[in-house]
């Protein structure tokens, strides 16, 4: 390897010598992407639904203000998972699959069980300090509220290991039965309500903090593959090498992760929470969430194709497959592009029908800005395939500054009246910013790329 030119691979793992299971590298599958990407879009493809159905449900068998704050408190505990516990998924899913490409079969989770530790206490202490702010602000002085999203975080800490634990081991159908568990187990307690054997919010947002842990019921699945796989190889010790860099650089690719991801939710949530801050109307929160409900089941359902693109990605780079790593990205984006123009189109014709019948809300939906957020979709999917590029060339410290960047600009845009519609000012500002986030995010992919292709990688 020459020194200096290429990019190191963050790893979870101790500084001392490691007593790995050394095995010959995994021969090359090249369908083993696409397939898992199948498996896992019909898991997360029923997940999104079941999602859906949850918060249509909710917006029925709720008042308004009631199922305001059940979408607050999704909004909330959303965003502090993603910053949370996303990044430790994403470092374990990319250090993982680059390892066993090595042929290095086990893989220490002791500085990944640190950082997320670290992140998960750092957040319990802010959620003390803001403990009246949470409870009587967002939840309207509601204690039951405000205990579900410090359970319901609790559950999600072991939930998200364990996505990129199999995410990493490419056990992808058993990734998607922990997602289909989970949305079916969240959807159940709405349903209970809607049925009359339970009763009022607590009851529905009960279910957003117990299907994390309904979801683990795959996990003994999981080690009895992963322990046949185990024994079917040869115990030797391996040295540390340059496959397994120090926990700082480990904790420094997990912080980087942990902006992106803080990014992302507040394209998707947070201005649910600024809305509700700087508005005097008491509903328009709840509209918000529910037409960037248009943007976030398609990103959901996209977490699919994620989810197996970066342990894909990963294996491609540390085997220098420079044309099946772009070819890849060139055909995800191809058809990203076609999906968000039949999505916008069908917004511009029946969106406003559509929305104001599945949600049972008598509002005014534009159409236009209905197909802005259609476009935003797209963009924003485009700009989450190529952040994958740049997890798998060590560029996550650049990524979280272009999110960073565009976050701020599109919240900031949220509260300035520029323009008076409310709910049109989030629709023209999602838009924009996932535009200028995509263009950003292919700048630097196209530099990543230039210099994997110029720079000669010695075997």
């Amino acid at each position: 390897m020459v020194s200096g030119t290429r990019h190191r691979v963050s790893t979870a793992v101790d500084e001392e010598t490691i007593p790995a299971t050394h095995v010959a590298p995994e021969p090359e599958q090249p369908e083993s992407y696409g397939r898992g990407a199948r498996i896992l879009t019909i898991g997360v493809g029923a997940t999104g639904l079941l999602t859906a159905v949850f918060f249509v449900i909710t917006s029925h068998v709720l008042t308004p203000i009631e199922a305001k704050r059940v979408d607050l408190l999704w909004a909330i505990m959303w965003v502090a998972i993603s910053v949370l516990y996303r990044p430790i998924e994403q470092l374990l899913s990319r250090t993982i699959a680059h390892r066993r490409a090595h042929g290095l079969g086990r893989h220490p989770l002791r500085s990944a069980i640190l950082i997320q530790a670290t992140f998960g206490i750092t957040f319990l202490v802010v959620a003390g300090v803001f403990h009246h702010k949470l409870r009587d602000d967002a939840f309207d002085g509601s204690t039951a509220l405000y205990v579900i999203l410090l359970t319901g975080i609790a559950f999600y800490a072991v939930s998200y290991f364990a996505r990129g634990w199999l995410a990493g081991h490419q056990h992808f159908k058993l990734y998607g039965g922990l997602l289909f568990m989970e949305s079916t187990s969240r959807c159940l307690f709405a349903l209970a309500v809607a049925v009359g054997i339970a009763h009022g919010q607590v009851a529905v947002a009960a279910g957003i903090a117990v299907a994390p842990l309904v979801s683990l019921v795959v996990l003994p699945s999981a080690f009895l593959l992963h322990r046949k796989h185990v024994g079917e190889t040869s115990a030797a010790p391996v040295r540390r090498s340059a496959l397994t860099p120090t926990t700082r650089e480990s904790t420094g690719f997990a912080v980087s992760v942990a902006g992106i991801m803080l990014a992302e939710q507040a394209l998707l949530n947070a201005s649910v929470i600024t809305v509700e801050i700087s508005s005097h109307d008491k509903i328009i929160a709840g509209i918000v969430f529910n037409v960037l409900l248009i943007a976030r089941a398609p990103l959901q359902l996209f977490m699919a194709v994620q989810t197996s693109l970066l342990p894909h990605l990963a294996k491609l780079e540390a085997r220098r497959g420079h044309d099946d790593f772009q070819s890849v990205v060139r055909l995800l984006i191809v058809g990203i592009v076609g999906l968000t123009a039949l999505v916008a189109t069908g917004l511009l014709l029946v969106g406003p029908f559509v929305m104001s019948h599945v949600f049972g809300q008598d509002y005014d939906y534009g159409r236009v800005g209905l197909a802005l957020v259609g476009i935003g979709m797209g963009m924003h999917l485009i700009a989450g395939t190529l952040n994958q590029t740049t997890l798998a060339r060590g560029q996550a410290h650049l990524a979280s500054w272009v999110w960073l960047l565009c976050a701020a600009l599109f919240l900031t845009w949220t509260v300035l009246p520029v323009v008076n519609d409310v709910l049109l000012r989030v629709e023209v500002g999602y838009a924009a910013s996932t535009a200028l986030l995509a263009g950003l995010l292919y700048i630097v992919y196209r530099a990543g790329r230039e210099v994997r292709t110029a720079v000669p990688v010695a075997a």
